[in-house]
């Protein structure tokens, strides 16, 4: 009887993980449909993306929807466009603050800002942009140091929904009180509270700010270079992509700078065994900040 029951128990086990093993790969298997879909209906490649943040941020956004299989989202993203506008809304990064991780933006005014004063007029890209909070904190800081009124910032992201909150620059009244300690730790020089208006339960960044930034679609998977720049911000984006995604846009971000230009990534992101790592030096190791040596 007991040989029996083993036998039974082992033989569900085995069921069970096969019912598993297929539902994996039933899963991957849509996923790459899903993605073949979405390059050909509208040319946005997420095949390089980190397998493991797609496939969730694709099951949240199935969750979110309704929808029973990733088979039924494909359909809906191959005829109706608005609900391709709300997938890529899911697949984009918005976690941002003002001045998220303070020291790094001292580093930047203390030992980038200082070489930018060098040049008449400077140009900033600041590329996965998100909802503007970091575009906005950059421009403060360059005001600052006297810097504003000769720079132009792109900011650019592929979520058109993120770039329009940038543009508003209308951002959530209790969150000011985080930004001013971020701004306060960051080395700012005057009162936080004299870059926006609050009204209500929002609060507005000032129009002067907005004056030298210029908000644009970009994708990082397929568009090229910008005109040549001073200066890139493109930070915790690269950690979404595969090894073979991240050369190709540390490439496209070494054909944009100047020579002795610099690049700010991540604090989870470097150019250690990167295809690029000989076109540049490290000057701030845990800010990532780097500056351009090579014209290759």
């Amino acid at each position: 009887m007991s040989e029996k029951l083993t036998e039974s128990a082992s033989l569900i086990t085995e069921v069970s993980l096969n019912n598993v093993v297929n539902k994996i790969e039933i899963e991957d298997f849509e996923i790459n449909l899903l993605l073949q879909a979405v390059l050909f209906r509208y040319g946005y490649d997420f095949h390089h993306y980190a397998r493991a943040s797609i496939t969730r941020r694709i099951n949240n956004c199935m969750r979110k929807t309704a929808l029973n299989n990733i088979s039924e989202m494909i359909a809906k993203i191959l005829h109706e466009v608005d609900f391709f506008e709300l997938f890529l809304k899911e697949m984009s990064v918005t976690v941002t603050e003002m001045f998220r991780d303070p020291k790094v933006f001292n580093t930047l005014r203390q030992q980038v800002f200082t070489q930018l004063k060098t040049y008449s007029r400077v140009n900033i890209w600041h590329a996965g942009c998100a909802t503007g909070e970091e575009v906005y904190s950059v421009a403060i800081m360059l005001k600052e140091e006297g810097l504003l009124s000769r720079c132009r910032i792109y900011a650019t992201d592929f979520n058109n929904h993120s770039l329009d909150i940038a543009e508003k620059a209308i951002y959530p009244a209790e969150k000011m009180a985080g930004f001013t300690h971020n701004y306060l730790l960051s080395g700012g020089k005057a009162s936080f509270a004299d870059y926006y208006q609050a009204k209500h339960r929002h609060a507005k960044m000032h129009s002067s700010l907005k004056e030298h930034i210029t908000f644009a679609n970009h994708n990082l998977m397929k568009d090229q270079s910008f005109a040549k720049m001073h200066l890139i911000i493109c930070r915790n984006v690269l950690i979404y992509f595969d090894q073979v995604l991240q050369n190709k846009v540390l490439k496209v971000f070494q054909q944009s700078l100047l020579h002795r230009g610099y690049l700010l990534l991540g604090d989870k992101e470097s150019l250690d065994f990167s295809g690029q790592s000989k076109n540049f030096l490290c000057i701030a190791k845990k800010e990532k900040i780097y500056q351009k040596i090579n014209y290759d």
